[in-house]
């Protein structure tokens, strides 16, 4: 072989992961951006043939501001009737007027028929985003004025403020486990040190790509994004982009062991094998899942049907990244992947496990297999016109005691 071919087949594995090093260094950001270009409206997760989505888009066709409201409670701080304390709510509420955030003028404190509550509401504007918890605590403030009493914050404005202090950092604390996990898993599977850091860092390669896809789709209103979308995004691309590079280098690691005692298979002959023999398997594997996932577009839940396009997005990316930046890593690697195990020929199979016999089964009767599968598959697919689903009430939405889950139970 000359010397030319021989740089010439260095050159096409250094480029690859120059590429892919560039789009790391270039579209990772994305990752973090998803937000700019989430939506997340009350009817994302209503049904869409539900009467209050219908409702929410009749008032689009009324040309009036759109507002949160936020609902004030008082309560007496020793369970005694409020009744004396209604003025000081209604200046507490009016101070409110010119405050930022705030839509319009608050309503009069109405009392409650026992007595022992009053309650007013502030229309906060729908689009604060981060500044929505900085106007509640202005409301909050104005409303602690009113003496003798103990102040609640409940309505949409509160439950929305709420929600997004439940997922603050939760992508980032989602991805953090979902990487450590996976590392754990690798290095009790290969024993092997480098190897788990290089599919690591193709699978956040490979979220970067899809993040920075997903924001220019939803950028232009192709597709949509919210916040329960950008958590499964970042698992589902890291969990498939290590499964498909499982594949890859179980299959590239069996090719780098010689056929013969005295021979020595070539690193680049072995990723070529093992990417011919290996990319079918992952490609039929990712394009179930994506196909899965694009059954999601007749949900009728408007945020379960944005998880479909992405999610398909996420998979696709994460098999570019194995069958692209992965090969010419091992090429680059070689032998030194696997340190400081060593790749040695498969002990004979006995027969005598489990999956060996389920493997001889399969091998014998395939088609009375697949078929057996396919009937059973049928009769528990028969049960789902059974299920009900109702929704989750918001006293179970939040693990932990949230502040307007305990207001609305006061209101």
């Amino acid at each position: 072989m000359s010397v030319t071919h021989r740089r010439a087949r260095w050159l096409v594995p250094l480029l690859l992961v120059a590429v892919w090093l560039g789009v790391g260094g270039v579209l990772g950001p994305y990752a973090g951006r998803l937000g700019e270009v989430a939506t997340n409206d009350q009817a994302a997760f209503l049904p869409r043939s539900a009467e209050s989505t219908e409702v929410i888009a009749a008032q689009r066709a009324f040309r009036q501001d759109e507002a949160l409201p936020a609902i004030v409670v008082w309560t007496s701080d020793g369970g005694g009737p409020v009744r004396d304390r209604r003025a000081d709510a209604d200046r507490a509420l009016a101070s409110l007027a010119d405050a930022p955030g705030v839509a319009g003028r608050a309503s009069p404190a109405l009392l409650s028929q026992d007595g022992k509550a009053l309650q007013g509401v502030v229309p906060l504007r729908p689009d604060l985003g981060d500044a929505l918890a900085p106007a509640l605590d202005r409301v909050r403030a104005a409303a602690e004025r009113v003496p003798g009493t103990t102040v609640h914050l409940a309505g949409p404005a509160a439950t929305q403020a709420d929600l997004s202090d439940a997922f603050a950092g939760i992508d980032g604390l989602l991805l953090a486990v979902a990487l450590v996990t996976v590392l754990v898993i690798l290095l009790l599977v290969y024993r092997s040190l480098l190897l788990p850091l290089v599919i690591i860092l193709g699978a956040v390669f490979s979220l970067g790509l899809a993040c920075a896809v997903v924001y220019a789709l939803a950028d232009h209103g192709v597709v949509r994004v919210d916040g329960q979308v950008q958590g499964i995004l970042s698992i589902l691309v890291i969990g498939a982009a290590t499964d498909y590079a499982l594949l890859l280098t179980a299959r590239y690691r069996e090719e780098l062991v010689p056929r013969q005692a005295a021979a020595r298979t070539d690193r680049f002959t072995a990723a070529r094998a093992a990417l011919r023999r290996s990319w079918s398997a992952i490609v039929a594997s990712a394009a179930t899942v994506a196909l899965g996932l694009l059954a999601l577009l007749i949900s009728d839940l408007t945020n379960n049907r944005a998880l479909g396009p992405v999610g398909a997005i996420g998979i696709a990316a994460a098999v570019v990244s194995t069958l692209t930046f992965l090969p010419a890593v091992l090429v680059l690697l070689g032998r030194a992947a696997y340190w400081p195990a060593t790749p040695r020929p498969a002990r004979p199979s006995t027969g005598a496990g489990v999956w060996q016999r389920i493997a001889a089964l399969v091998d014998r009767a395939p088609r009375k297999v697949w078929a057996v599968s396919l009937a059973c598959l049928l009769a528990c697919a028969a049960f789902s016109p059974t299920l009900a689903s109702r929704g989750v009430p918001l006293d179970e939405t939040f693990v932990d005691d949230a502040p307007s889950v305990a207001a609305q139970s006061t209101l």
